[in-house]
């Protein structure tokens, strides 16, 4: 328990949020590391459907803020622990995405790639920034090629809200807090902290993007190894992938306490 209030005063420093002694157990869960044998290049591309999946299932309407959400099962039963015991200290925690395969990540990339749907700030991507790899990289501040989000596996969720403004002040405050002292308890970690010298690459950060990693620790090492820039195609600008090398910036580009090694 020493090793993880460390780990949870080095994260929370990085928001500049005050972290109080942890309202959770002392002898937190034990999550074992998720075997990859059996585990494919479609899978964490997202080449799949998770309503179909014998390791996906249904969110129920109770844990996010609409129907027809999808995650692994053992992720959920995860989650399940970590929403109750916030439910107990009065924080509500709400899922407002999770699973999204390879299409609906392609849907999103190509809708702000042709300016369907404008960027942070109204960028209008097609009209604004028509150099194809800095069109790509501004959209990487905040959005996955199809083929490399972590919201592929299953592993990952979004709460509450897609802005970090949120989780300044009030609720979010509370939300926020509570997370950065719990979390850990129940295998969830914050992946997009700000960048220091510990992360250096990847998305901007992101408090409301967090991965449980038992399972996603050992999927990031896997497509590490198995997944090239060059595999990354099927939409609109995936030509930038290998001049930007987004498997080693953005796949790779997570805050390190939540990449432990299963071995």
């Amino acid at each position: 328990m020493v090793q993880v209030s460390i780990i949870l005063l080095l994260i929370s420093s990085l928001f500049d949020i005050d972290v109080q002694k942890s309202t959770v157990p002392d002898v937190p869960p034990s999550y074992p590391f998720f075997d990859t044998t059996n585990v494919t290049s479609a899978y964490i591309m997202g080449k799949f459907d998770p309503a179909s999946h014998p390791d996906f299932r249904l969110i129920p309407k109770k844990y996010a803020d609409q129907k027809g959400r999808f995650i692994r099962k053992d992720v959920f039963e995860a989650y399940k622990k970590m929403y109750h015991a916030a439910k107990k200290d009065g924080v509500h925690l709400i899922i407002i995405s999770a699973t999204r395969n390879f299409d609906a990540q392609k849907k999103i990339w190509e809708d702000k790639w042709t300016g369907k749907r404008l960027l942070e700030g109204g960028i209008h991507a097609q009209r604004d920034i028509p150099d194809p790899k800095k069109r790509a990289l501004k959209i990487l501040e905040y959005s996955s090629m199809p083929g490399t989000s972590r919201h592929h596996w299953g592993t990952d969720i979004d709460l509450n809200a897609l802005n970090n403004e949120y989780f300044e002040k009030g609720e979010g405050m509370k939300v926020i807090t509570w997370l950065l002292k719990n979390s850990a308890s129940y295998g969830f970690c914050m992946t997009y902290t700000k960048f220091d010298p510990q992360r250096t690459t990847g998305y901007q950060p992101e408090k409301w993007h967090w991965s449980f990693t038992p399972v996603s620790a050992p999927l990031t090492h896997w497509a590490k190894r198995n997944i090239k820039d060059t595999m990354i195609t099927g939409f609109e600008g995936s030509e930038t992938a290998t001049e930007i090398k987004v498997v080693q910036n953005y796949i790779s580009g997570i805050h390190p306490s939540c990449l432990p090694s299963p071995n």
